[in-house]
């Protein structure tokens, strides 16, 4: 709008629409008996699909003040690695962290930056506009959840960075992000039916979540070393129901996760050698906790043994055997394979892994890579066998290209050789088999 004044959108075009899914054919149209005569693709809202073809995902407001900058509206959220906090914005990236946000950005020392933040998390049902009400409004404060978010950080621009390392010096970046959540209520069943404002059935909550973040880096010319740290502590009330009873239990939230990054450049940074380690915190429960919604055939749905997944807390009509939340979630757009925690985990939780990488440019803008990933449950009770902590190793390779105008491209290939952590608990369940992935990008950044 002016050189104070900035309007921010995300608008996606045919985000993650498959190529061929919306044919002239689907519609039904009577010009078409047999898909093979189908000669044209259409808007997949044509087909009645609930899909846009252009989303507007974010859109906010950024204003230069003499002391800082005022940001507020839909945004993308990101801090360090992207290991608990990440904003999605990778080629690669499917998910991303979106946030209704009033944040303000201030300077006071060079190179170092306060950013208080207020987040809208859920504001439960809210009105309908009618021909008497044009705006909607929050019906209740009772069910609202607000973070109250504070991030410290002492950090370099980009072009800081390259004058920095062209002049032979050293780089030192780091910060601290904490954030505290509160929910007094939770409005469950709105969430289940949220076109439904009557949907009013509420559950005490009495929740609060500490989320503490740190974040270092220091890298030279030939080196970088890079550390994200965070915890999740805090305290909730949930109804548990099997049978009707309503009982009110209060359960405890200690998780911690890490994850570091190591990395050697040689030969002037044609050739790099690399290594990260993460881990996040988990317990004995059965199931890693990637998808807690997902209810066992155990007793009161609770975990059994053979459940990959599942719920990390137990209890019946009466008590909670197991009240404490141990397994730390990372970012699901924060990747370190391509077939165990990409695809069949759903992200890192409850595990251990290691990953050395060799990365070699064989020309300007050309690389090939490899790594192995070797992978193991913090406990073997959690694994789906209950007799091994290891879940597996795996081996991915490939090469990218990106001029400088934009373009990239890019083909990875991952094989996984799965370990007893992940074999069935039941006998008569068939062998593991090694998995296998290919993945391919082409496009202009």
């Amino acid at each position: 709008v002016s050189e104070e004044v900035r309007i921010k959108l995300q608008v996606d075009a045919l985000d993650n629409l498959v190529f061929g899914s919306s044919p002239a054919y689907a519609t039904r149209s009577d010009r078409f008996d047999f898909g093979i005569t189908s000669r044209s693709q259409v808007p997949p809202s044509a087909l009645g699909l609930f899909q846009d073809s252009i989303p507007v995902k974010r859109a906010y407001g950024e204003v230069s003040t003499p002391i800082g900058i005022l940001r507020f509206g839909r945004m993308g959220s990101h801090w360090g690695l992207g290991m608990l906090h990440n904003d999605g914005n990778c080629v690669d990236c499917d998910y991303g962290d979106t946030v209704d946000r009033l944040q303000f950005v201030t300077e006071p020392l060079t190179g170092w930056y306060v950013t208080p933040m207020l987040d809208f998390d859920v504001e439960g049902p809210f009105s309908q506009p009618d021909a008497n009400q044009g705006q909607p409004f929050d019906l209740s404060n009772r069910d609202d959840a607000h973070s109250y978010v504070l991030a410290i950080a002492r950090r370099d621009t980009a072009q800081q960075e390259r004058a920095k390392m062209d002049n032979g010096l050293s780089i030192l970046n780091y910060g601290v992000h904490y954030m505290y959540r509160v929910q007094r209520f939770d409005p469950v069943a709105w969430a289940e039916n949220p076109t439904d404002p009557n949907a009013t059935r509420r559950e005490l909550r009495n929740a609060a979540v500490h989320v503490p973040d740190l974040w270092v880096k220091f890298e030279r010319k030939d080196f970088r070393v890079e550390l994200e740290a965070a915890a999740v502590l805090g305290t909730l009330d949930a109804v548990i129901d099997p049978e009707g009873a309503q009982l009110q239990q209060t359960l405890t939230l200690i998780q911690f996760g890490a994850v570091a990054q190591g990395e050697y450049r040689f030969m002037e940074g044609q050739l790099r050698l690399g290594l990260e380690a993460g881990f996040a915190s988990g317990d004995r429960a059965p199931g890693l906790g990637n998808r807690p919604g997902r209810l066992s055939s155990g007793p009161n749905g609770n975990p059994v043994p053979n459940d990959i997944d599942g719920r990390q807390f137990a209890c019946d009509a009466v008590n909670c055997s197991d009240s404490l939340i141990k397994n730390f979630r990372f970012n699901r757009d924060y990747r370190p394979d391509l077939i165990l925690y990409r695809e069949i985990l759903g992200g890192v939780t409850d595990s251990i892994y290691v990953k050395p990488t060799l990365t070699y440019s064989v020309a300007e803008g050309f690389d090939i890579f490899g790594s192995v990933i070797g992978s193991g449950a913090a406990f073997r009770e959690s694994t789906p066998s209950g007799k091994s902590r290891m879940l597996g190793f795996e081996i991915d390779a490939g090469a990218s290209y990106e001029t400088e105008d934009g373009f990239i491209a890019s083909v990875r290939w991952g094989i996984l050789f799965p370990q007893r952590g992940l074999e069935s608990h039941q006998p008569s369940d068939p062998p593991l088999e090694t998995a296998q992935a290919i993945r391919a990008i082409i496009g202009i950044k």
